[in-house]
């Protein structure tokens, strides 16, 4: 009960920071964003065993000139190419038996193209049509979060079937749909009070953030695993570390914002 209370108050000021900052303004948003991502690529640097100075000022580059002020909006899709493709080649990894080699530029490319890329499309998604609308992020978060409670909770009180033991233990397929469910029940709760997107946009963007961010977080699994610890960190009581908390929707971001941008030029 105890590490429960502790795990509900973490998390709820962990969000409460977050919202606090979203409507604040985009300066407030990307400025904590930053922060957290330095964070994550801290933690993300220790579990692959990676020392590098290098990687904070790509992220901080790439925080500016792809995200606050886009010095060229092609150089952005080269970028969402390159990181759904690098996000691609981890998932073909989850179905290997060998542990996710990690040479020194599969270092660099992954925490490039992975986890840095990954922030960048997050602070990417509430800017639409030149507009900072900060709901639109403030839905995708919630559709991740729902994804992660239900599954959780379903998963706990119902799971039976492994989802993929070998690489999470606790995963269960009855916890997986679960989480489909209740992220896709967020769906609808949002366009009922937040209508930027039409209903069936946001009930896709529920299964890509439930289904792909699953992936994520299994690859995070098996990452920590390969490197023997628990959590990426101690920041967050109750959660571990910020990477543990964000896995999901790092590496779900590209693929929200790629469908986002194409149902723009579709419609």
């Amino acid at each position: 009960m105890k590490e429960l209370i502790v795990r509900a108050i973490s998390g709820v000021l962990y969000i409460s920071i977050v919202i606090f900052c979203l409507f604040t303004s985009r300066e407030w948003f990307m400025g904590l964003f930053l922060v957290l991502a330095g964070i994550t690529l801290n933690e993300y640097l220790r579990i692959i065993g990676l020392k590098s100075l290098l990687a904070y000022l790509l992220l901080v580059l790439l925080f500016y000139f792809m995200s606050y002020d886009v010095f060229d909006h092609y150089a952005v899709y080269l970028l969402l190419i390159l990181c759904c493709f690098v996000c691609l080649f981890l998932m073909k990894e989850l179905f290997t038996d060998g542990e996710i080699s990690m040479f020194l530029l599969k270092k660099y490319v992954t925490t490039v193209f992975y986890i840095i890329s990954g922030f960048v499309f997050l602070t990417l998604i509430p800017v639409q049509d030149g507009i900072f609308v900060p709901e639109v992020v403030v839905g995708v978060f919630i559709l991740v979060w729902s994804n992660d409670s239900f599954a959780y909770l379903v998963g706990k009180n119902f799971g039976k079937k492994k989802l993929m033991e070998r690489v999470s233990p606790k995963k269960t397929v009855e916890g997986f749909i679960g989480g489909i469910a209740g992220s896709v029940a967020a769906g609808f709760i949002i366009f009922k009070y937040f209508e930027h997107f039409p209903l069936w946009m946001w009930i896709v963007m529920a299964l890509i953030a439930s289904v792909i961010g699953t992936i994520g977080d299994l690859i995070q699994s098996k990452l920590k695993r390969q490197a023997g610890v628990k959590d990426s960190g101690v920041l967050m009581p109750g959660h571990g570390g910020l990477y543990d908390r964000l896995d999901s929707i790092i590496y779900s971001s590209p693929f929200l914002y790629a469908f986002i941008e194409i149902t723009k030029y579709v419609s």
